[in-house]
């Protein structure tokens, strides 16, 4: 069973940075694909970043066009964590953002790609 927790978030004023982290417990070693979603209330889901890794040393990484130049997604498989780097933050970043994780196949920005799914962290950012 794989078990994704995030932490990290928090209120900031616009301009500043918040570093989400995700730590991967259990049975990991073939997540291959790793995604942040935020949800925004009445919004729907949507795709922030992921990375992927065909298994070697080298990362794919993809961002949303809103968030692209600001995020940075990144993993430590040492430490079993992925983690959003999140600089020159917007009002409209609010939203609880979530990890996500996937054993491979599509690997993009849609939820439906993913299979587990942490609880969330909130990031609110003030004008």
């Amino acid at each position: 069973q794989v078990q994704l927790v995030e932490s990290g978030g928090g209120s900031v004023q616009a301009g500043g940075s918040l570093r989400l982290s995700c730590a991967v417990f259990g049975y990991t070693y073939s997540l291959k694909c790793m995604g942040w979603f935020r949800q925004a209330p009445g919004k729907e889901r949507e795709g922030v970043a992921r990375i992927y890794s065909s298994g070697g040393s080298t990362y794919y990484t993809d961002y949303a066009d809103s968030v692209k130049g600001r995020f940075t997604i990144s993993q430590d498989n040492a430490e079993n964590t992925v983690y959003l780097q999140m600089t020159s933050l917007k009002p409209e970043d609010t939203a609880m953002y979530y990890c996500a994780g996937s054993y491979g196949g599509s690997c993009g920005l849609y939820a439906l790609d993913y299979t587990y799914w942490g609880q969330g962290t909130q990031v609110t950012v003030s004008s």
